[in-house]
């Protein structure tokens, strides 16, 4: 594939009115600090500060998007070091797998995979040449040599990469031992967490009577009843609060939503826990626990996320050998106005409540969501989400909802990567396609120059800060409402 060229104007439109006003725009925002409100690299990583490992631990195992390609392509998850669940793990030299990825790079051109991927090896590891089956032992041991070195401990990478804020993503029971060991340390990294409790709510898990066990010794809450149960959610979201959390989070197959009675909701509750439960039990279940989480955000102030629209491990067979997250969760077409129109008429018109939505049905942006977030004063849109994270993507994202639901009812950009050295090419990319979109709206005389400008901070860097509740000024004045101008 020949030199990694990353030109100035990329991402831009050919045009050169539209190409010279982009790059203005891009050129105000650049350099701004990267706030990462959502996603899932290990905290681990960052409150032990070891030196990664080798090329094929860091960048190729943690990465779905990567081995997803791969295994459309007929090759074996087992080869790229990915363990089995029956612990049968064939021990991969880190070398062997690096050298299946540059042979089959190439598989990556035109995706997001390429552009983010061009990024850390040229900006992080001062590489020039695309990887092939030439190239691949030195780019190997170019990038382990590097990695040996004090500047690419992961405390030292994440101060490089001007990220201000990182937020990881942990389960209902989680101790944040590696949240604790970070604000211990004398480093002054900010990292918080965020609390997702899809474990315990989804009911027809086969694990979910462990993870109700686990959620009960984490709370220290005799877990018995649906009323016990709320209560341990309560604490744990408490404890969450406490260790810095602003938000929360929930995937879903679908937004519905529906408020149940307490003795309904404990009848449920006792059915799972006898292993009787069914689907419909579940849905409604989910539905009612949707419910909950706007009362209690309403309550403690968390911002409460809803990622819906994924049918998770659609391919059994991948599920059944290697577990969850392998790079097999498919988008179903999803609805949002009758879904959420019960838990947006109970909360939606409260200012205390915050809600961010994202989807993967794109045919919903200009239908359902726009109008919604246009109108419920608690409901903002999330950015383009997982298979939309992309060139296309945001600009389609732009494109269906500017006009109905505005810039001010979104929230800015958020990477939802596990891909540690990924953040700055996922941001860099938003950046330069809101600077481009921005641009074609000053070219059509949409917005003059003086507003794209100002809107072009408050995308890259204000709108998350405040939508996440991480500027410490808009908590303080209770910065809440969307008619408030916005503080940082």
């Amino acid at each position: 594939m020949g030199k990694i060229n990353l030109n100035d104007d990329r991402f831009f439109e050919p045009d050169s009115r539209t190409r010279s006003i982009a790059r203005e725009l891009y050129k105000e925002i650049k350099s701004l600090p990267i706030i990462s409100p959502h996603g899932h690299v290990d905290p681990e990583i960052l409150s032990k500060n070891k030196n990664f490992s080798n090329p094929a631990e860091l960048l190729i195992i943690p990465d779905h998007y990567i081995f997803r390609m791969f295994y459309s392509q007929g090759i074996n998850l087992e080869s790229l070091g990915i363990s089995s669940l029956d612990g049968n793990h064939i021990e991969k030299d880190p070398k062997d797998i690096w050298k299946i990825f540059c042979e089959n790079y190439f598989l990556f051109s035109g995706t997001p995979t390429k552009m983010w991927l061009s990024y850390v090896f040229k900006e992080v590891f001062g590489i020039d040449e695309h990887p092939n089956e030439n190239n691949a032992m030195a780019i190997y041991d170019h990038i382990q040599k590097l990695l040996l070195e004090e500047r690419f401990k992961p405390r030292s990478i994440f101060d490089k990469f001007n990220i201000e804020t990182l937020c990881t993503t942990e389960s209902a029971d989680d101790q944040l031992v590696h949240h604790r060991t970070i604000k211990k340390s004398s480093w002054q990294g900010n990292v918080i967490t965020a609390f997702r409790p899809d474990s315990v709510i989804n009911l027809e898990s086969k694990v979910w009577l462990s993870e109700i066990e686990k959620l009960s010794n984490a709370s220290k809450v005799n877990i018995d009843s649906y009323k016990s149960f709320i209560s341990a959610i309560e604490d744990r979201r408490q404890f969450f609060k406490e260790m810095g959390a602003t938000s929360t989070d929930q995937g879903v197959e679908t937004p519905f939503t529906q408020r149940i009675s307490d003795r309904k909701a404990d009848e449920i509750f006792q059915r799972a826990m006898k292993g009787e439960s069914s689907k419909n039990d579940q849905r409604i279940f989910i539905g009612h626990m949707l419910m909950e989480m706007a009362r209690m955000s309403t309550d403690d102030g968390l911002v409460m996320q809803i990622h819906a629209g994924s049918l998770r491990n659609h391919n059994n067979v991948i599920f059944k050998k290697f577990g969850p997250d392998k790079g097999a969760d498919i988008p179903l077409k999803t609805e949002y106005t009758k879904n959420l129109r019960p838990l947006l008429n109970e909360f939606g018109n409260n200012s205390d409540f915050s809600l961010i939505v994202f989807t993967l049905d794109e045919s919903v942006y200009s239908r359902e969501l726009a109008p919604l977030a246009g109108h419920y004063p608690s409901m903002k849109l999330g950015p383009p989400w997982w298979f939309h994270d992309s060139i296309e993507g945001m600009k389609r994202f732009r494109k269906r909802a500017t006009e109905t639901a505005g810039i001010y009812n979104t929230v800015g950009f958020n990477d939802d990567t596990r891909a540690f050295l990924s953040i700055p090419a996922r941001h860099d990319l938003c950046r330069r396609v809101d600077s481009n979109f921005l641009a074609e709206q000053v070219v059509r005389h949409v917005l003059d120059m003086d507003e794209a400008v100002k809107i072009s901070h408050d995308l890259a860097y204000n709108l998350v800060k405040k939508s996440y509740k991480l500027c410490q000024l808009c908590l303080k004045k209770n910065y809440t409402t969307k008619t408030s101008t916005i503080c940082c």
